[in-house]
């Protein structure tokens, strides 16, 4: 059902909690059921410190948010949105690693490298990235084959040199250089924005969609791909180490191109809200009915102050 206006209330926190509650823990038993239950222990012990009790859930509630949006498959979206968190989490893992970001602490815990060693690290962060696909293409007929294959190639150019992987190498590449702002642009759209929007679009695969509405649910997702960074780097600079899970001000020491180092704190501030905007605008472009879940994440999105 679509609609060219959008008339409903716009959900406030606490309305958005109330959606994001349940969904989040049918997402956390998914989680605990399949992420290395059937591997080595010290592997499997590695998986799932880097995957459960921790993190925003972003990706995960962005699928099914999409998903219910065009009325898609229940079951497919609930593997796909499994399956960005653990793209998120093996990120993370190996970002965190002496050989890149050298970090010690996330989620508010010491990182996993610190706490199985480096090499167990390395090997959660590969089997983590292999699970998401075994995810994306279970045995039976509860998700369609022409579906399993399109949810997995977008997950798969978000998550490759396309997407994350790309934007990472172009950000070790790019310490102590001076970026202008569409270089920095490019950099977070694919090393951050790249999986948020893929799991915009994931969520939307999972269901019927028009080409018009589907590519105003891209543009929605590119929008707070690059906002949720953006925010990151305000965080970055205006937020401790313990309201944040991880370091903070890693980038500024480590003379990372941000957007704060580019356009100021006010500067990047008005970037984020201009963001937002475009993202409830894509939205109120979709003539989707069902997007107040949409539109509360992207506020999520910007306001958030972790």
């Amino acid at each position: 059902m679509t609609s060219t206006t959008t008339t409903a209330t716009p959900w406030d926190a606490k309305t958005l909690a109330g959606w994001a509650e349940p969904h989040l823990a049918t997402v956390e038993a998914a989680l605990s059921r399949w992420v290395g239950v059937v591997a080595p222990v010290l592997l499997g012990d590695a998986m799932r410190y880097a995957v459960l009790d921790g993190g925003k859930r972003l990706r995960p509630l962005l699928v099914l948010a999409a998903n219910e949006a065009v009325g898609g498959n229940a079951h497919a979206a609930l593997r796909a949105a499994c399956a960005t968190e653990l793209i998120h989490a093996y990120s993370l893992v190996h970002d965190d690693l002496p050989c890149m970001d050298n970090d010690v602490l996330r989620r508010g815990k010491p990182t996993v490298h610190v706490k199985f060693g480096e090499a167990d690290a390395l090997l959660a962060g590969d089997a983590l990235q292999a699970l998401a696909f075994e995810l994306l293409a279970p045995e039976g007929d509860e998700v369609p084959a022409a579906m399993q294959a399109l949810l997995c190639r977008l997950l798969a150019r978000a998550a490759g040199s396309q997407g994350m992987a790309g934007g990472q190498a172009i950000d070790l590449a790019s310490v102590g250089i001076a970026l202008n702002e569409t270089q920095l642009r490019e950099m977070h759209r694919l090393k951050t924005g790249a999986l948020l929007q893929g799991s915009v679009e994931m969520g939307a695969a999972c269901g019927t969609v028009s080409p018009a509405a589907l590519a105003a649910l891209r543009d929605y997702g590119a929008a707070i791909g690059l906002a949720f960074q953006v925010v990151d780097d305000i965080l970055d600079v205006t937020a401790d180490s313990h309201t944040l899970g991880k370091t903070a001000g890693k980038d500024a020491a480590a003379d990372k191109p941000t957007y704060v180092s580019l356009l100021g704190l006010d500067g990047a501030r008005a970037q984020a809200s201009q963001l937002l905007a475009d993202a409830i605008a894509a939205l109120n472009k979709s003539g989707l009915t069902d997007t107040a879940a949409l539109r509360a994440l992207a506020h999520m999105v910007v306001d958030r102050d972790r």
